[in-house]
Order: structure tokens, then C-alpha cells, then sequence
């Protein structure tokens, strides 16, 4: 990983891309997402604070765990002034993102514990079928398919 002088206060988006790990593609997609800015030079030159490698260690960490690029957005627009994640902040989002983890984690064991019996009886069929019909509860009184009458003004 290539060091960078602390007199540097700046860095440019290849230098962030090699200290990040991070794609300069995936730094500039970041940028059109709101997720991190830069500063323009006089030749139009993208330059980046140095905590900026810190704002992007935080979407890679949220990134990795399945949180939403929006919901990361939200996250750093909370942040006073917007400044760059601390420690802090990281235990508090990450609290808050646990019970939607947790949800996700559920649904995806539940999903892969039907896959077995799925693939067992190759069906798909709507009237019993977890993975191509879930929480059918329509399903649970009848069979096969119904054709929903809407309530209200019918012309």
C-alpha cells in the first residue's frame, strides 16, 4: 500500500484508490451518490481530503454487511457538518442496522431451509410452493388461481 507524506493533505482519486482499496470507478460512483465530495483544481482535477479515506472504509464496511447505499447515505447525513465517521458512530449505526441484519439473516434461513424440499419436488406449484409463492395467505383457504374483484367505484 503506497504511503502517502503527511505534509499531503490531499489526495488525488488514483492515490485514494490505491489506499482504499477501492476502484477508482467505484470512487467516482460514491462521489454521484453523495456518499463522498471532492474539490475541483483549476484543471479539473478531483481532489480528496485525507479523511476521505476514512468515509470510505466506512461504505465498504456497511457495504460488505448488505446495507443499502441509501441507507449509508442517510447514515453520513446525520453526522454534524458532515464529518467523517468515528469509532462512535460506527457502534451506533451499527446497532441500529442489527435488527434489519437480523430480519435479512431470518428470511435468508428461511429460504434456504425450503430450497431442499423445493428442489426435491421440482413443483413450483403456487398453491404450495415457499420460494415461488411466500406467505401466501390467500393460499391457506383456497387453490389455484383467483382473479382479486377490486372494491369500489366499478364502471
Amino acid at each position: 500500500m503506497p504511503s502517502i507524506p503527511e505534509k499531503v493533505h490531499e489526495l488525488t482519486v488514483g492515490q485514494l484508490a490505491a489506499r482504499s482499496g477501492a476502484a477508482v470507478s467505484a470512487l467516482h460512483f460514491y462521489e454521484a451518490k453523495g456518499l463522498i465530495s471532492s474539490r475541483r483544481t483549476a484543471g479539473n482535477q478531483r481532489r480528496y481530503s485525507r479523511d476521505t479515506l476514512r468515509r470510505v472504509a466506512f461504505v465498504r464496511a456497511a457495504q460488505r454487511v448488505g446495507i443499502p447505499l441509501a441507507t449509508i447515505r442517510e447514515a453520513l447525513a446525520e453526522l454534524p457538518e458532515g464529518r467523517t465517521p468515528t469509532r462512535e458512530d460506527w457502534a451506533r449505526l451499527s446497532e441500529k442496522w442489527r435488527s434489519e441484519l437480523d430480519e435479512r439473516i431470518r428470511q435468508l434461513n428461511r429460504l434456504r431451509d425450503h430450497l431442499t424440499d423445493c428442489i426435491g419436488c421440482g413443483c413450483l406449484s403456487l398453491d404450495s410452493c415457499v420460494l415461488s409463492n411466500p406467505d401466501d395467505t390467500f393460499g391457506d383457504r383456497l387453490t389455484g388461481s383467483r382473479l382479486m374483484v377490486e372494491r369500489g367505484n366499478r364502471r
